[in-house]
């Protein structure tokens, strides 16, 4: 009789450490995805930031005359495209993510198109507005970088823990997905060309 209620102790005490090993594992990985997730919406909140400069941005270029119009209709709509691409911080799949990634590398290409252009008009370079604006977007776009490493990190983080033994069982059974993250742009393992002839 003492074997059998000291059996089902024993049992009952393993079952009771295994339920504990379980909540704990899944509280901790909730906790890194739900973190990997606000960082998502800091990598968004600078984007937007840099959506909201680049508009003022156009709205003063807008200003000098006879600033080519087809370099600002390209700006204005990499910006309409980069805005509408939205991805569910939830489930950031690497399809989602390439479309966003894609829509934005748009948006600064056009950006880069408009500010090679903005050297042929002095008064534009000179004007105190889009100086300002200029510094801010170069700011914007550190700051991007910074919040997409910072999401690649705990993202990441994340990523590995649910592929860990014996995590990865709770991770299974829970459905915990891998989370995308950011990559390179195509090409960019290559170094540019620079050249310093001087004519």
């Amino acid at each position: 009789m003492k074997k059998g209620i000291i059996a089902i102790v024993v049992i009952l005490g393993l079952a009771a450490l295994l339920v504990g090993w379980y909540i704990s594992t899944n509280n901790k990985l909730v906790d890194m995805k739900g973190q990997a997730t606000k960082q998502w919406a800091n990598v968004e909140s600078s984007y937007q930031r840099r959506s909201d400069l680049i508009g003022n941005l156009v709205k003063t270029v807008q200003g000098a005359a006879d600033f080519e119009r087809q370099t600002l209709s390209e700006v204005i709509e990499a910006r309409a495209k980069a805005t509408s691409t939205t991805i569910d911080a939830n489930n950031i799949t690497p399809e989602q993510l390439a479309e966003f990634q894609q829509a934005q590398n748009g948006l600064s290409s056009a950006l880069s198109r408009l500010l090679v252009t903005v050297e042929r008009y002095p008064d534009l370079k000179a004007n105190q507005n889009f100086l300002e604006l200029q510094s801010q977007l170069e700011g914007t776009e550190n700051r991007i970088n910074v919040e997409r490493n910072r999401f690649n990190d705990l993202a990441g983080e994340y990523n590995i823990k649910i592929k860990q033994i014996p995590t990865n069982f709770v991770a299974n059974f829970a459905n915990f997905e891998p989370m995308a993250l950011f990559s390179s742009n195509p090409g960019a393992e290559n170094a540019p060309e620079v050249d310093f002839e001087f004519n």
